[in-house]
């Protein structure tokens, strides 16, 4: 239904001054990346705000009585977040006079306000609570929100390692190059995952939060429309699905119409998105290239038939994501409004 809305040195006289810088550069390397996701615990505001998760999962199950649309808002805006200058919020901040913001950039302008409004909605909660306000991480509350949201939805829950600081910076230029697009191809969605330590298995446990979205039709009319000279409607997709998505979004539609994404069950967070795959009704290019790629197809395949294993493995995909590029000690700070950077 139609809806609004990542040269030897052994002889070398200095050779032990040599070997000295080396194995200083490398304790340096060892501490830098890899350590912030190290510094992560789950246990992290055990001391500080003990009831953190429960305080963010109520603002959150106000949020969904409201509006469906919480849902899919909210995973879009960590997936959007994570993917450009790691899980720090920046896609939160707004524009100023003097900078234009990550969420002003033409990739994220489609981002719903109601993934926005559920991080600031579940702020101000935890912010209510005298031993938590200010000690809680924009950050860190969005990461709460995403796992609450797709639990609500029928989807896994699962541990939210914590302890992620907001970002000090959000630029729209940063953005480029680092969202995957709708006519993305295998080897495509592949490599930006890669950059961000994911591997093609976590790509496509991801890619099944699109059983929740919606899009807009301007995201996929180029497989309905003039595909190409020998056929106006993409071959890979479904018949009887392309001529519904044509009575949906027809030419010159108006462009704030938006349609499910998943068919069947849109408000289930499931492995029909899996299902659907091998049906040929994945709505977007890089959706349905995970089941037409025989290189991606076997997965496919066997997380539509066993919905436990395509949840244990979303779980693993959305934990590793979660630590992508997160900001501690001084590379970050506690935004006390999660739209404006250093405050």
């Amino acid at each position: 239904m139609a809806r609004r809305v990542l040269h030897n040195t052994s002889n070398h006289p200095n050779n032990f001054a040599f070997a000295l810088l080396s194995l200083s550069l490398a304790l340096l390397c060892l501490l830098s990346a890899p350590a912030a996701s190290a510094q992560l615990s789950r246990t992290h505001y055990a001391g500080v705000c003990p009831n953190v998760e429960s305080i963010v999962r109520g603002a959150v199950q106000k949020k969904i009585q409201q509006t469906f649309v919480t849902i899919p808002a909210t995973i879009r805006l960590f997936f959007h977040d994570c993917f450009v200058q790691g899980c720090d919020a920046s896609v939160m901040v707004a524009s100023t006079g003097s900078n234009r913001a990550e969420k002003d950039h033409p990739d994220n302008l489609s981002l719903a306000g109601d993934g926005f409004d559920t991080v600031i909605k579940a702020k101000q909660a935890v912010d209510a609570v005298a031993g938590c306000r200010n000690k809680v991480s924009c950050a860190d509350i969005l990461a709460l929100a995403t796992r609450d949201v797709i639990a609500l939805s029928g989807g896994p829950s699962y541990p939210v390692e914590l302890g992620r600081l907001d970002g000090l910076s959000s630029t729209a230029g940063s953005v480029n190059g680092r969202l995957p697009q709708p006519n993305f191809r295998l080897a495509q969605l592949n490599s930006l995952f890669a950059a961000n330590g994911l591997s093609q298995s976590d790509m496509i446990a991801l890619s099944a939060a699109h059983s929740v979205g919606f899009s807009h039709c301007g995201k996929f009319a180029n497989r309905i429309y003039n595909f190409s000279r020998g056929s106006q409607v993409d071959p890979t997709l479904n018949r009887a699905y392309a001529t519904q998505l044509q009575q949906m979004c027809p030419r010159n539609v108006d462009p704030r119409i938006a349609i499910n994404m998943d068919p069947i069950t849109p408000n289930t967070f499931d492995n029909t998105y899996f299902k659907n795959l091998q049906q040929g009704k994945g709505l977007f290019t890089s959706d349905q290239i995970l089941y037409t790629d025989l290189k991606s197809r076997p997965t496919v395949d066997a997380w539509a038939g066993n919905s436990v294993a395509f949840q244990q493995a979303f779980i693993t995909a959305i934990t590793k994501l979660g630590r992508v590029g997160v900001k501690t000690g001084r590379g970050g700070n506690i935004r006390t409004d999660c739209g404006v950077l250093g405050r």
